[in-house]
């Protein structure tokens, strides 16, 4: 007989406290998974969201995409289908009652494992999809969580043998969720999505790069209307919005974790203009760059 389902989010909270002594994102002995607390409200945090499955347990997170807000709370998860420039900010924390959740990366070759080898059905159209969705989490999910987090507590045999099954299985089970069709779309070959993907693996692999939305769109092999119209429904934002939001936030973190000039990192993230990257720079992050590393202290990365 399964466990009440409080009870079982209340036995996830318990795992992650007993790994997340400090504040923070943690990395954990198993690949591609990390536990995150926070005691406190946080300040919105810019970074590249990669392709991930993320629960909450307890407390609330805002993600802003473009100008798109999810909000999740308690028995939730966020799906990011493909790499993603977001900001999040924790809204609901306290010491007592702390923030706690579990992300799972993934890769697309995972998802088309997945399918390939279950009965779940094909994509019946091409309805573009958004690349990020809340959820609620059934249990059977939940299960599949806690008992992957679980082998934090086994050894390495364990982990070897069964975290591709355990992860597998909530793959598994996400695809099978209400807005697993959006999903399945990133591993579609042909689709729209898929050449989004695709055409942003490219804008994040040659970020410093002139970019020419024609070639982009020929990259993706659609018309320059179609391109712009596809990108905008997958990611919330346009094609130059996305490259300037992944240029700014590479640039705020080479400034933080390399101590470099901001000009020096305008040029390393393919801005020609010192002033108009300063300019950007404070119209995403609310100061220039300088001063909004004096402000963070090297806190956000």
């Amino acid at each position: 007989m399964s466990k009440p389902y409080q009870q079982q989010l209340d036995e996830l909270a318990g795992l992650i406290l007993q790994y997340t002594v400090n504040e923070g994102v943690h990395s954990t002995e198993l690949p591609s998974l990390s536990l995150i607390r926070e005691s406190d409200i946080t300040e919105p945090i810019f970074r590249l969201n990669e392709a991930s499955f993320c629960i909450v347990v307890q407390g609330q997170k805002e993600m802003l995409l473009g100008q798109e807000r999810f909000q999740y709370g308690p028995g939730s998860y966020i799906v990011a289908t493909m790499d993603l420039p977001v900001s999040g900010q924790v809204i609901e924390a306290s010491p007592v009652a702390p923030y706690l959740a579990l992300k799972l990366e993934f890769a697309c070759s995972e998802i088309l494992e997945v399918i390939q080898h279950t009965r779940l059905s094909p994509m019946s159209n091409d309805a573009t999809r958004r690349a990020m969705y809340v959820s609620k989490t059934s249990s059977e999910l939940l299960n599949a969580v806690i008992r992957l987090a679980q082998l934090l507590e086994g050894d390495a045999e364990d982990i070897f043998m069964l975290f591709p099954l355990y992860k597998k299985e909530i793959l598994y089970r996400v695809l099978k969720g209400p807005q697993g069709s959006a999903l399945k779309q990133m591993t579609q070959e042909g689709s729209h999505t898929y050449r989004i993907r695709n055409v942003i693996e490219h804008m994040v692999t040659h970020i410093s790069q002139p970019v020419r939305i024609e070639e982009l769109a020929e990259l993706a092999n659609m018309s320059q209307a179609s391109f712009h119209r596809h990108f905008k429904a997958v990611t919330a934002i346009s094609p130059l919005q996305f490259i300037k939001q992944l240029r700014l936030q590479e640039a705020r973190r080479l400034l933080m974790s390399q101590a470099m000039d901001a000009s020096e990192a305008a040029y390393q993230v393919g801005y020609e203009s010192p002033s108009q990257f300063s300019r950007e720079y404070s119209r995403l992050f609310g100061c220039p760059p300088m001063k909004d590393i004096q402000r963070l202290g090297g806190n956000e990365y």
